[in-house]
């Protein structure tokens, strides 16, 4: 089996990621003992880092693609141990090198699509706000109160539109001057680069700052996570920082300061899945269940694995473009604990979490007994 033994580059890649801190780790195992992928079949990242250390670790095969960057393991380790940079910085030399095992070759078509339409998609740039285009929504210029970056999956995919849709007509209903960049907004970038194209995230990354500074962008208001993660704590590496506000963070806040009125009744028991980038890698844990709290007649009953404990849903780490096998998704355990709770609806923030609900909705033929939805599709209901 081929090793990155050979490949001189990986000393840089380990070095560049922190390489003396991987040897701080002292095998404890206790990094296993909470990956998701120990609740669906045998994984050790606790080997991986071993491996990593004396270079010896298989880029041909599955092993180095699995995780997921959820995070659990950084806050489970005594020793500080980044468990993340490794997995990234082995994908780096992989896809230096182009080897791709089969179940994540679809990686590749996602960055040929960012590179060619900024998207991931393959959708077509020109109609990036296609969604909008009977909403009246408009293009942001300079001086307006903030930024809606709509997102990949929230532009182009026919489920997550429906989020688009009622987040716009939320902050219009609330009287924020608001405005999108349409064709001129990328990816954030963030997927890419966990899986190891660098240079394509940096290419994203400089496109998207150009274009906040060209049209005066100060705040951004966005609907996921992993553009949340990005903007906030990736983006200043080249020198810039913008007002992040995560879409929970600003409607909670809309209704606080009286801009936003909820009418009506939601009789429903709703559960809320913590996301990875919203949660534990940015300690969002309260807003949004603060937000659902203000739902008349909603009642909100928490799952097995909240918040800091959350269950990934299987699509950080660029894992959403990839193969998983039916029998090894987080997500149809989460929707079975979601069912255990006694909840008719499974309630999230973020496009990669509902993408595998719904998948696992119909694997689980739940469609009659649990609804997935967006909390901002809660809300836009009650207007």
């Amino acid at each position: 089996m081929e090793t990155i033994a050979p490949f001189i580059e990986v000393e840089d890649e380990i070095k560049a990621a922190g390489g003396d801190i991987f040897k701080l780790c002292f095998q404890c195992g206790l990094c296993d003992t909470v990956c998701p992928w120990n609740k669906v079949r045998d994984f050790s990242m606790r080997k991986i880092i071993r491996e990593a250390v004396f270079g010896l670790n298989e880029v041909e095969g599955e092993d180095i693609w699995r995780c997921t960057t959820c995070g659990t393991c950084p806050q489970q380790c005594p020793r500080g141990v980044k468990q993340i940079d490794i997995s990234v910085a082995l994908r780096r030399v992989a896809t230096e090198y182009e080897l791709f095992p089969a179940s994540v070759k679809s990686a590749r078509t996602a960055r040929a699509s960012l590179i060619s339409e900024g998207n991931p998609l393959q959708g077509d740039r020109k109609k990036r706000a296609d969604w909008a285009k009977d909403l009246s929504v408009k293009t942001y210029t300079e001086g307006m109160e903030a930024l809606y970056f709509v997102g990949c999956y929230l532009s182009y995919d026919p489920r997550m539109k429906k989020v688009a849709t009622a987040t716009a007509n939320i902050l219009k209903k609330a009287g924020v001057d608001f405005g999108i960049l349409g064709s001129q907004e990328n990816c954030c970038g963030e997927s890419i680069r966990k899986t190891g194209s660098e240079e394509v995230f940096k290419r994203l990354a400089k496109e998207n700052i150009k274009t906040f500074i060209d049209n005066g962008v100060k705040k951004v208001i966005v609907s996921s996570p992993h553009c949340y993660h990005t903007f906030k704590n990736e983006y200043p590496e080249f020198m810039v920082n913008f007002e992040v506000v995560h879409m929970s963070e600003y409607l909670l806040e809309l209704i606080n300061d009286g801009r936003l009125e909820l009418s009506g009744e939601y009789a429903q028991k709703v559960t809320f899945h913590d996301p990875c980038y919203l949660g534990r890698h940015n300690e969002i844990y309260d807003e949004p269940r603060d937000l659902l709290k203000k739902v008349s007649g909603l009642e909100l009953v928490e799952m097995e694995m909240t918040r800091k404990g959350s269950l990934c849903c299987g699509g950080g780490g660029g894992r959403i473009w990839m193969d998983t096998p039916q029998e090894e998704r987080f997500s149809d355990i989460r929707l079975k604990q979601a069912k255990d709770s006694g909840a008719q609806v499974l309630a999230t923030s973020c496009p990669y979490c509902i993408t595998n609900f719904e998948e696992s909705l119909l694997n689980l033929e739940y469609e009659d007994i649990l609804e997935v939805k967006d909390i901002t599709e809660i809300i836009n209901d009650m207007l």
